[in-house]
């Protein structure tokens, strides 16, 4: 057995988000010789649930292994089919397990990407789930650094007292580039509110929920908070057309359906 080889497999498939828990098992898979093998692994993301199947094959001109890909399943509480995604590993642009439930989720996800040329760049990348591959994988939508979307300037132009300490500002932005659902204080005359945002690059903004992750119109909030200031019933306000979810919305894949519900912190 290549005990280098070995090792260096441990240890993509521990920075790849999984973990150490698998390294018995690929040391079995290993030492049995076997051309091919699958590894299984369970995770937890608050109520989510993840099942993942790790795949590994043997070289044909060496005894080296790689680490080829890994199929994940999100399971929902709310939603009886799962949703399902291919990952694939090749170097400089590997999704981790928490970045590839996030991006399953429908957020953004920020990443260095090394290109077919050798060439680093970043990206933003989220699914398209409105188009599929060859292969039935759904598509990522890159937005990169000319797209000109920025970050910081899109969380500047709403109230979040995180924003104004350097320390919790800078987790609140490496947070949200892992694609994140994060959780913040809206603070407005001297009245604080807890909200849930994520980055939306393909609006150069971010989405807000509210303390139960429910999306927050910015359009009805604005109308609904002019009606109570003029004594108007909140009823008055709801035949007022909602701004549409952009396209990480309602998707389907195969045979499954998906509704974003902006869970997963």
């Amino acid at each position: 057995m290549n005990q280098k080889n070995l090792e260096y497999l441990q240890e993509q498939v521990k920075f790849t988000g999984f973990g150490e828990g698998l390294n018995d098992e690929i040391r079995e898979k290993i030492e049995a010789g076997e051309e091919k093998f699958t590894i299984w692994h369970e995770a937890g993301f608050g109520k989510d649930k993840v099942d993942a199947v790790l795949f590994f094959s043997k070289s044909k001109e060496s005894d080296m292994y790689f680490f080829n890909k890994y199929e994940l399943a999100l399971g929902k509480e709310d939603v009886t089919e799962k949703l399902g995604q291919t990952f694939y590993i090749n170097k400089g642009n590997n999704i981790t397990l928490k970045e590839a439930y996030n991006l399953m989720e429908g957020r953004a996800v920020n990443k260095n990407f090394t290109g077919a040329s050798g060439e680093l760049f970043n990206s933003w990348v989220q699914l398209d789930f409105k188009q599929a591959d060859e292969r039935g994988n759904f598509k990522l939508r890159h937005f990169n650094e000319n797209y000109g979307y920025d970050l910081e300037l899109a969380l500047s132009k709403h109230p979040i007292k995180e924003m104004s300490n350097d320390s919790q500002k800078n987790d609140l932005v490496v947070s949200l580039k892992k694609g994140n659902l994060q959780s913040v204080t809206f603070t407005k005359d001297g009245m604080e509110t807890k909200r849930y945002i994520e980055a939306t690059p393909k609006y150069k903004s971010i989405t807000v929920y509210d303390e139960n992750r429910q999306r927050l119109d910015s359009r009805k909030a604005k109308a609904e908070k002019q009606a109570e200031s003029s004594g108007q019933s909140a009823k008055n306000n709801s035949k007022r057309q909602d701004v549409p979810d952009d396209e990480s919305g309602p998707a389907t894949k195969k045979t499954g359906s998906r509704k974003k519900k902006g869970q997963g912190v």
